[in-house]
């Protein structure tokens, strides 16, 4: 299992007018930490599509459990629970500074070969930087 942690900072453009972060911003969280998540491996997206190859979202699930405000400091964490095979699940949970559990989640993406618009294993390269998360 790949466990990772990313700290965002509400911005007041996240906010809706009761004080609370918009609900479709929590999509744009997850997006930010499972790339951040990546990119800790040494994987971008931008090596995937350099490579030939898209992670369309093709899954989003969201539990609200309290409301975010502006300007608190919140904490994604992002795990892989299993070995990524054409499709690779992201969960998620956020957290307050406080501790408190605001947000549940995940995404389920799929590794497409862009030349063909047809799915695909991962590239050799990801499955090598993924292995040490996982039990073989």
């Amino acid at each position: 299992m790949f466990i990772y942690e990313h700290k965002i900072r509400v911005r007041y453009a996240e906010t809706d007018k009761m004080g609370y972060v918009y609900y479709g911003n929590y999509a744009t969280f997850y997006e930010v930490a499972r790339t951040e998540m990546l990119r800790s491996t040494g994987i971008s997206y931008k090596d995937l599509e350099d490579q030939g190859i898209m992670l369309p979202v093709i899954d989003l699930s969201s539990q609200f459990h309290k409301p975010a405000h502006y300007d608190d400091l919140i904490t994604v964490k992002t795990y892989i629970r299993e070995k990524p095979t054409v499709r690779i699940r992201f969960d998620y949970e956020v957290y307050h500074e406080n501790g408190d559990l605001l947000n549940t989640g995940a995404t389920q993406l799929v590794f497409v070969e862009m030349a063909r618009n047809r799915p695909c294993k991962p590239p050799h390269f990801f499955i090598e930087r993924m292995a040490k998360y996982f039990d073989e």
